[in-house]
């Protein structure tokens, strides 16, 4: 069984952390889960394979950003926000207001978990 364990607080750094968002890809997952509604992967929509989305996934994972579940064959996913807001106070905030203002990430929605 693969590892979908997430950093805990005090190993997410502002450097990784920074990188994993720099990916418009990655910047509009969060954005998708920043309603705070645990999301299949199989809901989430880009125009990239789902190798590619798997990927994209996994370096939010890493970087402390999103926490991954798994239940039987599927994978569940959801953001951070209680713990990047505690390690990072204001930024994410920020982020996505600054994401939602230069249209990044648009691209990544939410489709029928199938």
């Amino acid at each position: 069984m693969p590892d979908h364990s997430s950093p805990a607080l005090a190993e997410i750094t502002l450097p990784r952390l920074l990188g994993a968002l720099s990916d418009p890809t990655r910047l509009g997952i969060v954005r998708v889960l920043s309603d705070g509604t645990e999301r299949g992967w199989g809901e989430l929509r880009a125009p990239i394979a789902k190798s590619t989305l798997s990927h994209h996934l996994k370096v939010l994972r890493e970087a402390g950003i999103t926490e991954t579940r798994q239940e039987g064959t599927r994978c569940y996913v959801t953001l951070r926000r209680g713990t990047l807001d505690a390690r990072f106070p204001g930024l994410l905030p920020a982020l996505l207001s600054a994401a939602v203002a230069d249209h990044v990430g648009e691209h990544v929605t939410l489709g029928d978990d199938g």
